[in-house]
C-alpha cells in the first residue's frame, strides 16, 4: 500500500509538472500575440495534451467506476483532438498545402469519440472497464493506428520542411518520444500501473520551450520574415559554416536549377565564384554574397542572393537603340536646317549674279558663295560630331542679326523691342535655328520679296513675330522644317503658331517663357 501511494504521489507530481508546462507554454504564446493559423493549431495541440494530462490526474484519484469513466472520457477528448491538430500544424509549419484534404479529420475524431461514449452498448472500444483491469477492443487499436499514422505523417512533414533545422528536430522529438512510449505501453512491451505516455509529455514541454525560446518557434517576426523571403522574386540561399546548404527559398529553383546542389563547391561549379553580373544560358543574373558572423567575429553562415537581371540588359539595349535613333534624327534635322539654309542662300546669290554686270560686284558675290559653301561644310561636320559653332551665340539679338544680314535677294527688316539681358541666354540657339529655318522656307517657297521680324524682350518671356509677303497657302503642312521649329520651341517650354492665307503671306509667332526654361 505504501508503494502504491509513493507511485501515485510521484505520478501526480510528474503530471502536474507536465500540465504546468503545457499551460505555461500556451499562456506564453498567447501573451506574445501571434494571432495566426499556425499558432492557433499549435495551441490546440497543447490544450489537447493538457486534457490528457488532466484525465491522468483524475484517474489516479478516481474511486468509483463513474469517476474513472468520466476521467477516461476527458482524456479521450484530448486524444481525439491531438492527432488531427498535430497533423494540420505540421503541414502549416512546413508550408505544405493540405487544407482541402483535412476536412475529413474532424469526422474521424467524432466517430472515435462516439464509439467511446457508446462503449457500454457495444464494448468494442473497451472490452473490460474496471479500475486496474482495462482491456482494449478492436476499435481502440483501429483508431490508435489511424492516429499513429497522423502523428508519424506530421513528423515526416516537419522533417522534410525548410524551416530552422534545429527547431524542426526539437518539434519532431517532442512528439516522437511520447509516441514511442505510447506504442510500447499499448503493445505491452512496457508494463506500468500508470499511463506513461502523458508523463513523457513533460519531456515534450522542455523540447518545445527550447524551440520557442532559443530558435524562435512561433515567433511572429521570424515567421513573417521567413514567409516574406520565401515568396520574394529573388533567390536566397544560406550555407552554414561547413559550406552546406541549410536553406533556400522557393524562388531559388525557379531562377536557377539548384536541385542537385548541396554544398558551396557544387554551387561554385554551377554558378562560378564571381560576384556581380554573370551570364548563364543567355540569361543574366546578379550574384551577391554576404557573410554572417557571431559576436566573436567567427563566420557562421554565407548568404547568396541571386536576381534575374536580364530585363535590365534588355532595357539597356532598347535604350541604346533609342539613343542611336535619337542621334540619327538630330543629325538629320540639323543637316536639313543648316544645309537647306546654305543652299537656299547660295541659290539666292546665284540669281543675283545672273543679272549683275559689275565685275567687282560679281567677284564679291562669288566670294560670298565661297564663304557660304565653307560655312555649310563646317556646319555639316559640326552636326555629325554634335559640335556647335558658338561664336555668334552671345545674345539673342546677335544670333538674329547673324541670320538676317546673310540674306540676299529679299529685303529683311528687323525690329528689336525691349532690353535683352542674360536671362534670355538659354534660348539663343533655338531662336537662331528657328529664324534661320523660317527665312529659308520663305526664300524657298513663298516668292516673297520682303520679310519683317519683330523681337520682343518682355519681363517674363521672349516673343518672335516673322511675317513675309509671299504667296501664302490655304493649308499648312508641318513637315521637317516647321515640325523642327515646333519641337525645338516646345522643348524649352515655348509655343509656336503658324498662320497663312493664300495670297497674303505666311506668319510665324513664337513665345518662349523665361520661367519654363530647361537648364
Amino acid at each position: 500500500m505504501q508503494t502504491v501511494n509513493i507511485v501515485t504521489i510521484l505520478s501526480a507530481v510528474l503530471l502536474f509538472i507536465g500540465l504546468g508546462g503545457m499551460i505555461g507554454t500556451v499562456g506564453w504564446i498567447l501573451r506574445r500575440g501571434n494571432n495566426n493559423r499556425m499558432t492557433h493549431l499549435f495551441i490546440m495541440c497543447q490544450l489537447s495534451i493538457a486534457l490528457w494530462l488532466i484525465s491522468q490526474l483524475l484517474i489516479l484519484f478516481s474511486e468509483s467506476i463513474r469517476q474513472l469513466w468520466i476521467s477516461y472520457i476527458i482524456g479521450n477528448i484530448g486524444i481525439c483532438c491531438f492527432s488531427p491538430f498535430w497533423f494540420m500544424f505540421s503541414a502549416e509549419y512546413s508550408g505544405v498545402k493540405i487544407r482541402k484534404y483535412t476536412k475529413f479529420l474532424p469526422v474521424i475524431s467524432a466517430v472515435m469519440f462516439i464509439s467511446i461514449a457508446t462503449n457500454p452498448i457495444h464494448s468494442l472500444y473497451y472490452m473490460e472497464f474496471q479500475k486496474g483491469n482495462i482491456k482494449y477492443g478492436f476499435l481502440f487499436y483501429a483508431f490508435q493506428l489511424i492516429f499513429y499514422i497522423f502523428i508519424i505523417s506530421g513528423i515526416a512533414v516537419i522533417g522534410a520542411g525548410k524551416k530552422n533545422e534545429r527547431s524542426r528536430t526539437l518539434l519532431a522529438l517532442a512528439t516522437a518520444v511520447p509516441l514511442i512510449v505510447n506504442v510500447f505501453t499499448v503493445t505491452g512491451v512496457i508494463k506500468s500501473k500508470i499511463e506513461l505516455t502523458p508523463l513523457f509529455f513533460a519531456f515534450s514541454v522542455i523540447m518545445i520551450l527550447i524551440a520557442i525560446k532559443r530558435f524562435g518557434l512561433l515567433n511572429i517576426n521570424r515567421i513573417a520574415i521567413n514567409d516574406t523571403i520565401d515568396n520574394i522574386s529573388t533567390a536566397v540561399i544560406v550555407f552554414d559554416a561547413d559550406n552546406k546548404i541549410t536553406y533556400k527559398n522557393k524562388y531559388s529553383d525557379k531562377i536557377i536549377n539548384l536541385e542537385n546542389i548541396r554544398t558551396m563547391t557544387d554551387f561554385i561549379e554551377k554558378i562560378g565564384s564571381n560576384q556581380g553580373d554573370i551570364e548563364i544560358d543567355d540569361i543574366f543574373y546578379n550574384v551577391r554574397q554576404s557573410n554572417c558572423v557571431n559576436k566573436k567575429g567567427v563566420e557562421i553562415a554565407k548568404v547568396i542572393i541571386i536576381n534575374n537581371v536580364s530585363e535590365y540588359y534588355e532595357l539597356a539595349e532598347t535604350e541604346k537603340k533609342l539613343s542611336l535613333e535619337h542621334e540619327r534624327n538630330r543629325i538629320a534635322q540639323e543637316i536639313h536646317d543648316s544645309a537647306g539654309h546654305t543652299f537656299t542662300m547660295i541659290s539666292s546669290i546665284a540669281k543675283v549674279l545672273q543679272v549683275e554686270t559689275d565685275r567687282n560686284k560679281i567677284l564679291e558675290y562669288v566670294s560670298e558663295i565661297d564663304g557660304l559653301s565653307r560655312s555649310g561644310i563646317t556646319q555639316l561636320r559640326c552636326s555629325i560630331n554634335n559640335l556647335r559653332d558658338d561664336e555668334f551665340m552671345t545674345s539673342v539679338t546677335r544670333a538674329v542679326q547673324t541670320v538676317t544680314t546673310a540674306v540676299r535677294n529679299i529685303k529683311v527688316e528687323t525690329c528689336i523691342q525691349g532690353a535683352e539681358d542674360e536671362s534670355f541666354s538659354f534660348c539663343i540657339r533655338e531662336v537662331y535655328d528657328n529664324i534661320r529655318e523660317t527665312l529659308t522656307n520663305a526664300m524657298r517657297y513663298s516668292g516673297a520679296d520682303r520679310i519683317d521680324i519683330i523681337v520682343k524682350f518682355l519681363a517674363d518671356r521672349l516673343e518672335l513675330y516673322i511675317f513675309d509677303n509671299g504667296a501664302g497657302c490655304s493649308e499648312i503642312k508641318e513637315n521637317n522644317g516647321l515640325s523642327g521649329i515646333r519641337t525645338r520651341t516646345e522643348a524649352i517650354g515655348g509655343s509656336v503658331k503658324f498662320s497663312s492665307v493664300e495670297g497674303e503671306g505666311f506668319t510665324t509667332i513664337i513665345k518662349i517663357p523665361k520661367e519654363q526654361k530647361i537648364e
